[in-house]
Parts: structure tokens; sequence; C-alpha cells
């Protein structure tokens, strides 16, 4: 399998793309694709993805597939990053569905308005700092027993998880206040490479 892949580096949904393809050692061709040049707006980007979403997946057959954990699934179907207990990989699935509700809309977005948009602390919307709290607050419970989020191995969960939660702080939160996901992270991180 070859695929090419519209991303955009400052993106933790995109970077979990990369990260899954280089541990499960998908070949791939990574297209930059500045989101904030409006790269994933262009009418031949619209074509492939009416989202106008970055990542984009264009797969061997020509076929595209959006949406992060989409992607990510498709690209770890067999491999060891899928629990094979029907329970965990259900654990995984709820993880992956909680990134995308409640972790993602507060920590990746408040990290944006401020990296990206130039965007004060104190000019965030208060519920985007209180729900991002929330969010780590969850996964520092998770990590408190459990050297991952599902089970003793690295799964997507937190592939998909750590993406955003490992630049928190571009987004204005010390992550010195959550210890367990701090080894979390350097867990990951090693198990991924990075």
């Amino acid at each position: 399998m070859s695929i090419t892949v519209f991303g955009d580096s400052i993106s933790g949904n995109c970077l979990k793309v990369k990260w899954t393809a280089d541990r499960i050692g998908v070949p791939y061709r990574w297209v930059e694709t500045d989101v904030l040049k409006g790269e994933s707006r262009t009418p031949d980007f619209m074509a492939r993805n009416p989202a106008g979403q970055v990542p984009l997946v264009v797969l061997e057959d020509g076929r595209a597939l959006a949406q992060s954990n989409a992607i990510i699934l498709h690209l770890a179907e067999g491999s060891d990053l899928i629990p094979k207990d029907s329970y965990e990989r259900a654990k995984m699935f709820e993880w992956l569905f909680w990134e995308q509700y409640s972790h993602e809309p507060y920590v990746a977005v408040a990290r944006f308005q401020m990296a990206y948009l130039g965007k004060a602390r104190a000019d965030l919307n208060p519920k985007i700092v209180e729900r991002g709290k929330a969010a780590l607050a969850r996964l520092e419970m998770a990590l408190e027993g459990s050297p991952f989020l599902v089970g003793h191995d690295l799964t997507l969960a937190d592939i998909a998880l750590v993406a955003y939660t490992r630049v928190a702080h571009e987004g204005g939160f010390d992550l010195a206040d959550y210890p367990a996901i701090q080894r979390w992270i350097v867990r990951v991180e090693a198990a991924l490479g990075l």
C-alpha cells in the first residue's frame, strides 16, 4: 500500500496519520498543505474533500479518505495498534470518540488560537479553557494506574490523544499539573520514535 497524505505539519490531527503510518510501515507521500494559507480550500483540494480539511489521504486506487481517526483506523487494520480483545478494542474506540468530542475541540483550539492566531490566554473563551482542563484531568485520572490508555500496550487511542496533549502548553495548559500525563507522553513518544 502506498498512499498520499495531504497534511499540515502543525496539525496534531495530521501528525496522527504520519505517526501511525510510520509505526506500522505504510509507505506514503506527504503533501504539505498549509491551512493558514488556505491550501485546503482550493478548488482542487475541495474536489477531493468537500469539507476542506486536512488530513486527507488518497489511497493507491484513488479513493479519498478524510477525518484523522477514520484514517488511522483504516491504516492500522490488522496491526498491533488495534486490540484483538473486543472489550479493549471498544475501549480504544471510546477514547477515539472522546478525543474528537471532548479533548480536541478545547485543547487543540486553545493551542491554535494562541500559537497561530496570536490570542492571549485571557482572550480565549472561558468555556474552552474550562473544558480543556476537564479533558486533561480526565486523562490524568485514566493514566494514574495504567501505562497506556487501553491495557499495557500502545494503541491508536494513545496516538490520537498524545497529538495535541503533548503541545497543550502552547494553549496555556500547564502539564506540570498532570504528572501521569507527562510520564505517558514520554512513553508514547518513545514507542513512536519521536
